[in-house]
This record gives structure tokens, C-alpha cells and sequence, in this order.
């Protein structure tokens, strides 16, 4: 399977060459083959907190494409993780992780619930 750097590579390539056709959409959804999207509920004035514990345990996680953690405008108390992978097992595999683990047990008195999920399957951009 092609690892992150080459995929980020071909696709500069590819768009600064303008030759993005549909193939190239085809071949990205065979490499991103699986996404997260969700929405975290925070205890009031721990997002930041949060964020910085995520961050800090989530860092070289195999088969991970892109994990982006986003403050949302309009609840000051909730964050939004995307995440991209390479597979749905790579994200599971991830979960046993020593630092996500971690991350998971430092952060878990912080987190007050979960908004909305969504599984996706990326197909374009990144």
C-alpha cells in the first residue's frame, strides 16, 4: 500500500500539473479508505486542555492519514475530530495504542458526551 508521504506527494504533483481527472479521485478513495467525523462534548473551560492531551496522543499512528482536532464556533464547550485512514482496521488498531490509551484515560474526566458521528469514505482532496 502507498504510505502518506507518496500519497501527498502525487497529489501536489497532480494538482500543480492540473492533471486531477476522476482516476485521480479513484485512486484516492483506494487509499483513504475510511473517515471519522465527530463532534466531543467538553466540561466547561477544559476544551483547551482537551485539545492538548488529543493532540500530544495521537501523534504517529499507523495507517493514519490525517487526525484534525477543530474548536467549534459556536459551542465553546465541544470540539470536532476528523480523521482520515487508511482502513477501518487501521482506526481500530489505533485504539490499542499505548499513547491513545493514554490520551484516552487523561482526557476521559474532560469529555461530558458525543454529538454527532459520521463514518465517511473520502474520495477527494485532503
Amino acid at each position: 500500500m502507498i504510505g502518506r508521504r507518496e500519497m501527498l506527494a502525487w497529489m501536489g504533483a497532480a494538482t500543480l500539473s492540473g492533471c486531477m481527472t476522476m482516476r485521480g479521485a479513484e485512486v484516492m478513495e483506494e487509499i483513504l479508505a475510511y473517515g471519522i467525523i465527530g463532534q466531543m462534548k467538553v466540561a466547561a473551560g477544559k476544551r483547551d486542555e482537551l485539545i492538548a492531551i488529543l493532540a500530544a496522543g495521537t501523534r504517529d499512528m499507523p495507517g493514519n492519514i490525517s487526525y484534525t482536532i477543530s474548536k467549534d464556533q459556536s459551542d465553546e464547550n465541544a470540539i470536532w475530530i476528523t480523521e482520515y485512514w487508511e482502513s477501518k482496521e487501521a482506526h481500530a488498531a489505533s485504539l490499542q495504542l499505548v499513547s491513545v490509551q493514554a490520551a484516552i484515560g487523561k482526557g476521559r474526566p474532560m469529555i461530558e458526551g458525543f454529538g454527532h458521528r459520521f463514518e465517511v469514505t473520502p474520495v477527494a482532496g485532503l
